[in-house]
């Protein structure tokens, strides 16, 4: 919880840079660029910074009525993937005297530089801007080695050969990077690369997330960094296969190969409701498929196995299955309503790239599209080294 009164005497405190008021929710534009600016904590304050709705400049409540559709409103900001990486923040209902406000607590990111919308914004005294290459360069830094996830580790065997720079150059940045700072971007490309999370200047490596994601040949450093695709005939291992694929490359290859493959397997059956009208009866719902794989692909652990991502399709059923148990704060009682990120820079890229609409809903997407589609819900299976998901076909 926050203390109310540490909250009125930042209110208070006009000369703070760690407090920005807004009397309401009008520009909701402005308050994700403060939301990512305290992330990136350029002056180095190492403490959160706040956001406090219904408030005046001079730090006076106004007497906003703060909702739980306004607390909801505020938290929906961190999911939405328009701030990347996810930004570490909460957000609280605080008793300001006889007034309420909003208030939004961000922590310092410990993977700098955060962008809103591919630019980075930071906090430059009392006012708000976007981060110069100098300042970007300065953020870059600040990531130390400590408390790594493994894909933002160097990949010590890797070198920037090893990485496709045309691709990154030509796709990957116009994907991630507003065009106007692509366009005013004159680094030299480890630079590019690592404000991206792509490359360590520290060590002179590619991170493990640039192997994966635009490496010529992650398997060479990752033996399960791959797709296995088989469709069966029957309900059984020991059925006979129709199609079988290994899906190889890094991420974003295996991410446009495995569309294609996923929206030929799925079966229309065509219901006659008289002679010039019909109904499209698909044996699964697409989306949820997809959204289930792609869940699989950001959350499957790459480190310590040489196990790939495995899609096996019968007759009477697909059944997912990723190398890796729960990660962080995610347990087998809250996975469809907690997200925590073993890969978020893959999963940073998985947004960017579109792949994923918004964070922390694939799992209830697909089982509403399942619902409305006349199939049973997903069946998940929770191990300490994997997690399956089983989606039974339509009755």
């Amino acid at each position: 919880m926050i203390d109310p009164h540490y909250i009125a005497t930042l209110l208070d405190d006009t000369e703070s840079d760690r407090v920005e008021r807004k009397e309401s929710l009008t520009d909701k534009a402005k308050v994700m660029q403060a939301i990512c600016a305290y992330a990136n904590d350029l002056p180095g304050h190492r403490e959160p910074g706040y956001v406090v709705i219904g408030a005046t400049d001079a730090g006076k409540p106004v007497g906003l009525d703060v909702s739980d559709q306004l607390l909801l409103t505020l938290a929906d900001m961190r999911g939405q993937g328009k701030i990347l990486p996810i930004p570490h923040m909460d957000v609280h209902k605080v008793k300001i005297g006889e007034d309420s406000v909003a208030v939004i607590r961000v922590n310092p990111s410990d993977s700098p530089p955060v962008r809103l919308d591919g630019q980075v914004w930071i906090r430059v005294g009392p006012r708000r801007a976007i981060a110069t290459a100098e300042e970007e360069r300065r953020l870059t830094e600040k990531s130390t080695s400590q408390n790594k996830t493994f894909d933002r580790r160097p990949c010590y065997g890797g070198t920037l050969d090893d990485l496709l720079l045309e691709t990154f150059r030509s796709e990957y940045l116009p994907s991630v990077i507003s065009r106007d700072i692509i366009a005013e971007n004159h680094r030299e490309i480890r630079s590019q690369l690592a404000s991206l999370r792509l490359f360590d200047l520290g060590s002179q490596h590619p991170t493990n997330a640039g192997i994966l994601l635009i490496g010529r040949d992650p398997i060479e450093f990752f033996p399960g960094a791959y797709v296995q695709f088989v469709r069966f005939e029957g309900t059984g291992l020991a059925d006979p296969v129709v199609d079988h694929k290994t899906l190889t490359g890094n991420l974003m290859t295996q991410l446009r190969q495995l569309e294609e493959i996923l929206a030929l397997q799925i079966r229309i059956g065509r219901k006659q409701d008289s002679a010039l009208h019909h109904e499209d009866l698909p044996d699964y719902p697409s989306a949820a498929i997809r959204e289930l794989v792609l869940n699989a692909i950001m959350h499957r652990a790459y480190e310590g196995t040489s196990s790939p991502t495995r899609i096996n399709w019968f007759e009477d059923r697909v059944e997912i299955q990723n190398p890796g148990g729960l990660y962080g704060q995610v347990t087998s009682s809250n996975f469809d309503r907690m997200s925590d990120y073993r890969n978020p820079i893959l999963a940073e890229a998985m947004k960017g790239l579109g792949y994923v609409e918004r964070f922390g809903v694939g799992i209830s997407r697909a089982r509403v599209a399942l619902e409305q589609n006349g199939n049973p819900p997903p069946d998940f299976v929770f191990e300490p080294t994997f997690i399956s998901v089983v989606v039974r076909v339509k009755p």
